[in-house]
Order: C-alpha cells, then sequence, then structure tokens
C-alpha cells in the first residue's frame, strides 16, 4: 500500500492474519477504517493520509483481503461472529487501553453495524462512521415491515431495492463469481469503475482484487439471508453513530435509512451528491466529516452545526471564494459556511481573508482558511492552486468573485486603466477557471464555477466602457465554458448584480477628474448605492441557489432582471439609456 510513512504490523486471531497497517501519532485518538466488498485497505489510502495529522490512523485487511490470509474452509469462515472476533483482536493490538472511532463503507459498514451493536464490544467503541452499507439486522427488520404491512409506497421501495440488489443474487451462485472475477470481470474491474464511478488510477484496486473478490463473495453467503431471515431483535447502537449517504449510490436506496433513528440513540446524518466508493472520489469531504464527528465525540470543540439553506447540498464540500475579504466575496463565503461547506477565502488583503475565514467558522464552516492572492497575478494564483489541492483537495465550487471598478468616458480611460480593470475583472476571472476548473475536470467528479458578472455587462453605457467591457467578457466566457464543460458534469453560472450595497463604490476609480472630484463622486456613489439598500447577502443567497439548480445566467436585483429582459426584447432601448450619464 502506497501510505507515506506507514507501519505494518500482523496481528494472529482465528486461525488467520491480519495485515494492519498505522499512521500518525499512537497517543491521539484511534481511527480505524474498514474496507468493503471487494475492495482492500488501499481504498482508504486518500482518507487515511488526511486524517493521519490529527489521528492515530489504523487500516486492515478484512481476511482473505489484500495481505491478510484467508480462512479454511472458506464457507462459514466469513460470519459476523469471526469478523467481531477479527476486529477486537486489532483493536486490542492498536489501542488495548482507548475505545476507537470506527469507520466503515460498503461491506466494511454491515460489518461495523455488527460490532457497534453486540454487547461484547462495548466500551470498546467511541464513534461509528458508516457509509454505504446498512446492518443487515435493520434491513431484514425493513423488508419485514413493508411485507407485513404493505402499501403501494411501501411496495415500490422494496422492489426499488430488489432490483438495485441485483448483484447479490448473483453472488449466491455457486462458483459463477470466483470463476468472474479470476477470470475477465477482475481485469475489467478497475476501467468499469473508473467509467461508472469516475475513479481515477492510481494504488485502487490493489493488484490482489480477483483473490479478494472470489473469497469476499463468502460475506453474502455466510450472513444476508440468515440475517436478513432472522435479523436481531436487539441491534442496538451502543456508540454516536455518524450517517454518511451518497445520494447517488446506484446499490442502496436512501430509503433504507428511514427508521434508523429507532436503532440509534445518538445519531447524525449527513448526504452528498456523490455515487457508492466515496472513499475514493470524495476523500477530502469525507475525511472532515470524520475529523469532525471524532472531535465532537471526544469532547473538543468542533464548529457549529450547519443550519443554513442547501446544508444537505453543500455539506462538507470545498468551496473556494475569490474576493472573499468584503462585500458580495465575504457574504458567499458565510451563505457556503452556514450550509455546511469547508471555506477557502482568498484575498489580496490578507486580513481581511482571515476575518472572512474566521466568521466562516463561527457561522457552521467545520473548516475554513485564509489565503493571500492577487487575481490578476498568474503565478501567484498557479501557486495558490497547487496549495489549495495539496492541503486541502479539489475544489467542488469556485465563485470568481474579485473584481473592481471604474468609471470615465472612453478617451479618459487610458491603456492603464484598462490593463489594470481586465487584469482583475477579467484574467482574474481567467486564471481561476483554467487552474481549479481543470483540477475538477482531472478528477472527474463534477462541480460548478460561478463567474460574478455585472448587469453591466448588457447594458451599454457611455461613462462605463472599461468595466462593461470586462463584464461582458466574463458573461461571454462563462457561457462558452459552460458548454464546454457540461459533458463532465461541471456547471457554470454567471450571476448579474445590479446595485448592491458594497464597498467597490468607496475603491471604483473615476478617470478624468481630479483626485478630489474622484473623493466625491466616490462619496456620491457610495451614498446612493446605500439608499438602494441591496445587501449583499441577497446576492449569496442567489449565488447558492444557482450552483443548486445549476443555472446559467442569473440576473440580481429587480433592475438587473429588467435589463436582461429589456437586453433580449428591446435592445434599441438599451442604446437609448446607453447615452445617459450613469455612474458605477
Amino acid at each position: 500500500m502506497t501510505l507515506e510513512g506507514a507501519r505494518e504490523r500482523r496481528v494472529r486471531t482465528g486461525g488467520v492474519e491480519l495485515s494492519v497497517a498505522e499512521l500518525g501519532d499512537p497517543g491521539r485518538p484511534t481511527v480505524v477504517l474498514v474496507h468493503g466488498y471487494p475492495d482492500s485497505k488501499e481504498v482508504w489510502s486518500e482518507v487515511a493520509t488526511r486524517l493521519a495529522g490529527r489521528f492515530h490512523v489504523v487500516l486492515y485487511d478484512v481476511r482473505g483481503h489484500g495481505r491478510s490470509t484467508a480462512p479454511r474452509p472458506l464457507r462459514g469462515g466469513f460470519t459476523l461472529e469471526k469478523l467481531t472476533d477479527d476486529f477486537l483482536a486489532v483493536v486490542d493490538a492498536v489501542s488495548p487501553d482507548r475505545p476507537v472511532h470506527l469507520v466503515g463503507h460498503d461491506w466494511g459498514s454491515v460489518q461495523s453495524w455488527e460490532f457497534v451493536a453486540v454487547r461484547r464490544t462495548e466500551g470498546r467503541i467511541a464513534s461509528f462512521t458508516s457509509m454505504s452499507g446498512p446492518s443487515l439486522d435493520h434491513f431484514g427488520h425493513w423488508i419485514k415491515k413493508r411485507m407485513r404491512r404493505p402499501t403501494p409506497r411501501r411496495a415500490g421501495q422494496l422492489l426499488g431495492q430488489g432490483a438495485r440488489s441485483w448483484y447479490v443474487y448473483l453472488l449466491h451462485t455457486p462458483a459463477l463469481p470466483e470463476l468472474m472475477w479470476r477470470g475477465p470481470l477482475g481485469s475489467r474491474w478497475p476501467e468499469m469503475l473508473r467509467r461508472a464511478e469516475k475513479i481515477a488510477a492510481g494504488d485502487y484496486p490493489a493488484p490482489t482484487l480477483p483473490s479478494d473478490a472470489a473469497h469476499g463473495a463468502w460475506l453474502y453467503r455466510d450472513n444476508v439471508r440468515p440475517r436478513v431471515r432472522h435479523p436481531r431483535a436487539d441491534a442496538y447502537a451502543h456508540a454516536p453513530v455518524q450517517l454518511i449517504t451518497p445520494l447517488e449510490d446506484q446499490f442502496l436506496s436512501q430509503r433504507l435509512y428511514d427508521e434508523l433513528e429507532g436503532w440509534v440513540p445518538q445519531l447524525t446524518r449527513r448526504t452528498l451528491p456523490a455515487g457508492h466508493w466515496i472513499p475514493r472520489t470524495r476523500p477530502d469531504q469525507v475525511a472532515s466529516w470524520i475529523g469532525e464527528f471524532v472531535t465532537s465525540v471526544e469532547g473538543g470543540d468542533p464548529a457549529p452545526a450547519a443550519n443554513g439553506p442547501y446544508a444537505d447540498r453543500f455539506g462538507g464540500q470545498l468551496v473556494l471564494v475569490t474576493g472573499a475579504g468584503s462585500g458580495i466575496g465575504r457574504a458567499t463565503a458565510l451563505a457556503f459556511a452556514r450550509a455546511g461547506a469547508r471555506v477557502v477565502a482568498v484575498d489580496r488583503d490578507p486580513r481581511s481573508a482571515a476575518g472572512t475565514a474566521e466568521q466562516a467558522r463561527l457561522h457552521g464552516a467545520p473548516e475554513a482558511w485564509a489565503e493571500q492572492a492577487d487575481v490578476s497575478d498568474e503565478q501567484a494564483m498557479e501557486k495558490l492552486a497547487e496549495r489549495v489541492v495539496a492541503n486541502h483537495g479539489v475544489v467542488d465550487v469556485l465563485v470568481n468573485n474579485a473584481g473592481i471598478g471604474l468609471s470615465g468616458s472612453f478617451f479618459d480611460t487610458t491603456a492603464e486603466d484598462w490593463r489594470t480593470v481586465l487584469d482583475v475583472n477579467l484574467w482574474g476571472v481567467l486564471h481561476s477557471c483554467r487552474l481549479f476548473g481543470k483540477q475538477m475536470a482531472e478528477r472527474g467528479q463534477g462541480g460548478h464555477i460561478v463567474n460574478v458578472a455585472s448587469a453591466a455587462a448588457y447594458q451599454p453605457s457611455r461613462t462605463l466602457p472599461a468595466y462593461s467591457t470586462s463584464k461582458a467578457a466574463v458573461l461571454m466566457l462563462s457561457e462558452c465554458l459552460r458548454a464546454e464543460l457540461a459533458d463532465q458534469d461541471i456547471g457554470v453560472t454567471a450571476i448579474c448584480p445590479g446595485f448592491v450595497h458594497t464597498n467597490i463604490t468607496s475603491t471604483a476609480r473615476f478617470t478624468g477628474v481630479d483626485a478630489e472630484e474622484e473623493k466625491r463622486r466616490q462619496k456620491r456613489a457610495t451614498r446612493l448605492y446605500g439608499l438602494r439598500g441591496y445587501p449583499p447577502e441577497k446576492v449569496a443567497a442567489a449565488i447558492l441557489r444557482a450552483v443548486v439548480r445549476n443555472q446559467p445566467v442569473v440576473p440580481v436585483t429587480p433592475e438587473a432582471h429588467a435589463l436582461r429582459l429589456v437586453s433580449r426584447f428591446a435592445p434599441s432601448a438599451l442604446r437609448m439609456m446607453a447615452r445617459w450619464e450613469a455612474r458605477l
């Protein structure tokens, strides 16, 4: 396993020898990661490295998988009781004096439900995070309830999950799964995963995949039918549980967890728009939620719970906002924070960025960081993109908000004025889209780019030629990118605010006038925008809504909507309006 600094050990139990890897400081809380089918512990490599800086992380190959040995005979060697023996042997070896925080995915989660609900593990498990794997006991009761009291809705749920579970029936057939996995399926599985789940190549799957999958078929044969037919009545969790549900899981219905509160006294629910293999496709988000949950259970000081709109949509996602030090940028960063997103606040003023990051944590962001960068500086943006992906992962939502204002006639606007405005308002957006958008595309898991343009993008003005041109270019860039990136599930939105009360008016430049007159015009513009009183928080709300709905162009404020409508159906009217001496 390509885990830098991992310490390997062998643990003997029940006639098998388990391969165990450890990372991080053993003096810190221990997090045990249990893999699913047909995986080995390599499925956790990216999550483990992200957790190792804060926790003692333990991964082990389930019996018959990876570098662990298989029981002999295979039949009856994979029962939940024997898997529980293995788990206890591992935790006794790696954390003999303290309970561990258990994390399971797929069949790792199925068996971990057993661990957290049997008496002999009480006091050994501090918390449990479940991903894409239900308790077989809960599943059995779920089926029985729908069969005893059938309704059209319950019948639909049964049929729906039955269709999703097609592979379970195949795995119960004699010899066929073993032949398929050791034959063509084993060699084609990595490519199938890449296409279906968009999992990038790397140290996963492990070379032992064919034998792992062949042995793992006995997980189903030894456990599914006995437990589903005769589920335990006392399968109650004796530790806090965090449930992470991928909304696009093609194998498990969300309805399986409808009655989970009855089995779990302390339950935290999370959802994310992703497929089944989230330890590989969303390692940064999964690691963030695990870390937050473990810290909370350990009695630390976790971030306030997300309570804003769209918390189910953005919880744990990584959102980067440029120009986040004030105005629309800060309001947007805080709106995503309230939705539970992890926030990177970027601004050329490091103190303003730090202030936004601090507020984001107070507003519900599980993590928030400040980054100083001038968006017009290509090399600075390249270094920013490298730092962000190395330290926090690939950005899920990019908000290009940084911008400056410039007012003055065309002949009063110098070439240097044009360069300054275009460098920030256009090139800043180009740099971010190229760098962070490319990372999204290479990851293959989709994402969203928001470019903050302006109603000036489609409203010509005799006094705003440079500003309007830069924003019109951003609008067209957004439309072009949206067309190019649609096939990669990356949405692109142009936000076009009208008159919004921010500090852009107090910092905007006015050409063709002396310094005293420029200050007077800045104060006048600030006063007028203040009287308009449209807050940046409403623009932020529109940005979150636009990402959820994947909208292409979003005018914000009544005048922006009106101008957009006129630009499409009566452009000559806008040309007449352009002759007025409008102010920024």
